[in-house]
């Protein structure tokens, strides 16, 4: 996992000379090569292919197996620390809830009928669950830590190897917090360009609900905003998978 993410980190943040260019594309000096290929329909996917042979074993010792201890050092070391993270906790939450399950059969086969047994069977699972949970959830942190220390992953801050995306555009500048090269874009216009697209969209919405709170129209058309909803919806959604890639583009400028 962490070759790949190094050979992707490699690839995405491969940049331009000054008058480079590919496929007639006139890259900007800077610039990141393979986001521009993939937006421009040159590069159609970039993705690792999977090892066979180390699925198979894993098929073997961990789908497969029954009543088993999960392969978390495996899956780790193939699928990364967040998915083996994510299945620790999802082993760990499917064991600790044989507890509550016991509990709630046990309270359900005693509990009579009348309305106070049930009442009191209720109050009791109640305060059970609170202390499972808070049980649960510090046993959880020790199990976490201990992962993560296992996988190397322990107090790491994402901010000391976090990176620009490779298709955030600005101007190159020393960093007055760092005194390193990076690239800058002013926060006006980051603004500027955030009002311009949700002003219009407020003063629509504010300009139709006035229209629709006049008691002349006719009843029909109180109805039309949810008509145009559905229909948009329904008819749009290539639209507006199109429009949140283009305004999550813009936003990270």
């Amino acid at each position: 996992q962490e070759r790949q993410n190094i050979i992707r980190y490699w690839l995405e943040n491969l940049r331009a000379k000054q008058g480079e260019s590919l496929h007639n594309i006139h890259f900007l000096e800077g610039q990141p090569i393979i986001p521009e290929l993939a937006a421009r329909g040159v590069v159609q996917q970039l993705f690792p292919l999977h090892e066979q042979r180390i699925l198979k074993r894993l098929m073997r010792s961990w789908v497969q197996a029954l009543c088993e201890a999960q392969p978390l050092d495996d899956i780790c070391d193939y699928f990364g620390v967040k998915i083996a993270m994510y299945f620790a906790w999802l082993g760990f939450y499917t064991s600790a809830m044989v507890y509550p399950a016991v509990v709630g059969s046990i309270l359900y086969t005693l509990t009579d009928s009348d309305q106070t047994s049930q009442d009191i069977s209720c109050v009791v699972f109640a305060i059970f669950n609170v202390i499972w949970a808070t049980l649960f959830l510090e046993e959880w942190k020790r199990r976490g830590a201990e992962f993560a220390y296992k996988w190397g992953t322990l107090d790491t801050p994402a901010e000391s190897i976090e990176e620009p995306r490779p298709q955030f555009r600005g101007t190159k500048r020393i960093s007055p917090v760092t005194s390193a090269e990076e690239f800058y874009y002013p926060p006006w216009k980051r603004l500027l360009f955030q009002s311009l697209v949700s002003l219009p969209v407020c003063l629509t919405c504010l300009t139709l609900e006035f229209v629709l709170s006049v008691p002349e129209l006719p009843r029909i058309l109180r109805f039309l905003p949810k008509i145009i909803l559905a229909v948009i919806v329904t008819a749009c959604d290539e639209l507006y998978k199109k429009v949140a890639l283009w305004l999550n583009d813009m936003g990270a400028l």
